[in-house]
């Protein structure tokens, strides 16, 4: 069996990674979605186990100790995590897995596994990108600006990546991260021998 793939999308708040991420797992039905944990308050819209699992600092802390997570990351004023037992036993069964992190989350990642694909996502445009957040919200100006100055230090880290995508239009953007999937997943280096059972099953020495 293939080995999983895991998926690690990044980019600025209000980018639409969530809209993506939601649209790539109905299209794709190999395709789970592995929640965060974080220390953040909920917005208005979220449901913990749904969408993050939202814990205590003080939980959060002794998770890190007890090293459950792939990744973590303190982002502005609060904690961000990968749980990460669930993820290597879906990887392991086959199933592709994505994730929703921060540049210094999905650094993490790649270190401890240099497998992972890493695909940030970017706005048309930081007026653009401003006015989504404005229209969705969630933060008052004082966050936004936040969040706006802590752009140019994602963007610093896009060298990491291994693509870059804009996204100006939902369906063209999950249509090029649907294809760079295909094309990461037809990699010689991640199918390694499996592939000569594919074509020749076990007489692999005729």
């Amino acid at each position: 069996m293939q080995q999983g793939l895991l998926i690690v999308i990044s980019g600025p708040s209000g980018v639409g990674k969530n809209t993506i991420i939601s649209n790539l797992l109905d299209k794709l039905p190999n395709l789970r979605y592995s929640i965060s944990a974080t220390t953040r308050n909920p917005r208005p819209h979220e449901v913990d186990g749904q969408h993050y699992y939202f814990i205590s600092e003080e939980l959060f802390l002794k998770k890190i100790e007890a090293m459950e997570f792939l990744e973590w990351a303190k982002v502005y004023k609060d904690y961000y995590g990968t749980p990460k037992d669930q993820i290597l036993k879906l990887l392991e069964q086959g199933i592709d897995v994505i994730l929703d992190v921060d540049v210094q989350g999905a650094l993490q990642i790649k270190k401890a596994y240099p497998e992972a694909l890493l695909i940030f996502l970017a706005p048309p445009s930081i007026a653009e990108l401003k006015n989504r957040l404005i229209n969705r919200h969630t933060e008052d100006s004082s966050q936004i600006e936040t969040r706006l100055r802590y752009i140019e230090t994602e963007f610093q880290n896009v060298p990491s990546y291994d693509y870059f995508v804009i996204n100006q239009e939902i369906n063209l953007t999950c249509s090029k991260i649907e294809g760079i999937i295909l094309a990461e997943k037809c990699r010689v280096s991640r199918q390694e021998a499996n592939f000569l059972n594919k074509i020749f099953g076990n007489d692999n020495n005729s």
